[in-house]
């Protein structure tokens, strides 16, 4: 599992974190992934990103299938209605969001510096 955050804030470096997980945490990723559907859609309508206002991006690799996702960054469901495809990227926007939280979680619990 890779993370990886560019988000340049004060002129930062990128935050990269690598973490080698089960089979089972492998499978749960490739369930939820699956049951989004967001191998079916298609970001070509979504907001586009700038320099100012930064970008999201989700690339997943699953069972031959290589799909990239890329938009201007989604501050809240506000800028998902104003889109031109709400439904996709409503979609896209709880994915993003519940990947976030998985990895997070495996991430922080990989680097613990003391076992709970």
């Amino acid at each position: 599992l890779r993370y990886a955050n560019n988000s340049n804030y004060k002129r930062d470096s990128m935050i990269r974190k690598e973490v080698y997980v089960s089979q089972t945490v492998t499978d749960e990723l490739k369930r939820i992934v699956s049951e989004s559907k967001v191998m079916r859609l298609d970001d070509s309508v979504w907001p586009e990103h700038d320099r100012n206002s930064g970008r999201q991006e989700l690339e997943v690799v699953m069972e031959g299938d290589h799909i990239s996702f890329s938009c201007a960054k989604i501050g809240s469901l506000l800028d998902v209605q104003a889109s031109k495809d709400p439904d996709g990227l409503r979609l896209f926007y709880y994915l993003v969001q519940d990947l976030k939280c998985l990895a997070f979680s495996l991430i922080g619990l990989h680097f613990k510096i003391k076992p709970i």
